[in-house]
């Protein structure tokens, strides 16, 4: 496609107008093959942070970045002689957010089949893969044939996008270390892409809204969710969201195996209430769209199935699950003043001292630290005594504890009263019926 030139569309962007087909192909291609720079993306990303797209434009991008690589097709494939049900969920990011790790094995426990393509850590939200990663031997790197092999043997596959969606791993690196991440056409075509092309039949959204999540305002997470099940309906996924509070950290452990950690207490029939009504609230939509019935997701719970489940997937990825978990060997812990209650917890500045101790990145492709992360030992509304400790920092890194500890200044407080009781489950968002 000739024609067109990075200037000419960053110009137009900037100034406010609508990209045409051709233009978003063209721009979506050169970027692809390198014919157009990170310099000049980052001005085009930038450029639709702060002018938007249309629903027309959202589309298109999305379309371009699936065509950029292949689409998976697994609709052909059994499990114990019969056809499986291929089903999954994507969060929009957020803090102490690791339900996928309970969850997936939870609906193969139920009888449905979970291809997941899943990312790493985006600004100050942990990326599933990287807490996965943690797991010594654990891959996410896994070839098509692996995954056709997996989904048909253990029923689930978490994998890194690999040639899927590429340029959006392309832009989705760019996008981490360039202030353009909380963008609504931007993370709806960055999710759609991968997630319509890893070959799910059906998929639920778990969309947050609150000071932990990319979209602060519950009203624009009303609008991205409604953007992403329409995108997805469009392509013949159903597709439903639930709508979910993130301003305040999910469970008490946030990092990278701190999190992994957590979810086994989960799969164990334990695990903080929210994670666990979160988790159950999202297999039931999942089990719902995918037409499985049969099982209370509750049930695999108490019953060890999931566990099971958990331990197949996370040895055929190449994992031991009984292996030790990575703790930083350095820690600080903060204690109360003086007795009270918990208050509320700023999920964003949790997220963003977990990312200081090392548990993010600053670079693509740099390496993270297994280790590094945050307990949270009060939750809100929890008594609290004088000197009783309230966070405990990990990192390997001694000198990541200030910066660490400095984001948390303010975050929190204790008080004589409970904080307003706070709903996670905010809405829901399904596909409008004509």
């Amino acid at each position: 496609m000739t024609g067109f030139d990075a200037p000419t569309v960053i110009k137009a962007k900037r100034d406010g107008g609508r990209l045409s087909d051709d233009a978003i192909d063209w721009v979506i291609g050169a970027y692809t093959r390198g014919e157009v720079g990170d310099e000049q993306m980052a001005a085009l990303l930038m450029a639709i942070f702060l002018r938007g797209m249309t629903g027309g434009e959202i589309t298109r991008w999305t379309a371009a970045m699936i065509n950029s690589g292949p689409r998976l097709d697994f609709s052909d494939l059994r499990r114990d002689g019969a056809r499986v049900r291929l089903v999954d969920k994507h969060s929009t990011g957020g803090v102490g957010d690791k339900i996928t790790i309970p969850l997936a094995p939870i609906i193969v426990a139920c009888g449905g089949t979970v291809p997941q393509a899943s990312g790493r850590g985006l600004g100050h939200t942990g990326g599933t893969l990287d807490k996965l990663e943690s797991i010594p031997g654990f891959s996410g790197e896994l070839s098509v044939a692996a995954i056709r092999a997996q989904l048909g043997q253990v029923g689930a596959a978490i994998f890194a996008a690999g040639e899927l969606a590429p340029a959006d791993r392309k832009l989705y690196a760019l996008r981490d270390i360039t202030a353009t991440v909380d963008s609504l056409p931007l993370i709806a075509s960055s999710i759609m892409s991968k997630k319509l092309a890893e070959g799910a039949e059906s998929l639920v959204l778990d969309v947050k809204s609150g000071s932990g999540a990319f979209l602060t305002d519950p009203e624009e997470a009303a609008a991205l969710a409604a953007t992403m099940v329409e995108l997805g309906a469009g392509y013949g996924v159903p597709t439903r969201a639930l709508l979910t509070d993130m301003s305040v950290p999910l469970g008490r452990m946030v990092g990278n195996a701190v999190e992994i950690a957590e979810s086994v207490e989960v799969l164990a029939g334990g695990g903080p209430d929210d994670v666990v009504e979160l988790t159950l609230a999202l297999a039931a939509e999942m089990l719902d769209l995918a037409g499985l019935d049969g099982r209370d997701p509750a049930d695999t719970l108490a019953d060890g199935s999931a566990m099971d489940a958990y331990r197949a997937l996370i040895r055929a990825q190449g994992g031991d699950p009984d292996a030790a978990l990575p703790i930083g060997a350095c820690r600080e812990t903060v204690t109360a003043g003086e007795a009270g209650v918990m208050g509320d917890i700023d999920a964003l500045a949790v997220g963003m001292a977990v990312w200081r101790l090392g548990a993010g990145r600053t670079v693509p492709g740099a390496a993270v630290q297994a280790g590094a992360g945050l307990e949270i030992h009060r939750r809100p509304g929890e008594p609290v005594s004088a000197g009783q400790p309230l966070f405990t920092l990990f990192t390997d890194t001694a000198e990541k504890l200030g910066p660490a500890l400095a984001e948390l200044d303010g975050a929190w407080t204790v008080g004589q009263r409970p904080p307003p009781p706070r709903k996670l489950i905010l809405g829901r968002v399904e596909e409008e019926k004509s």
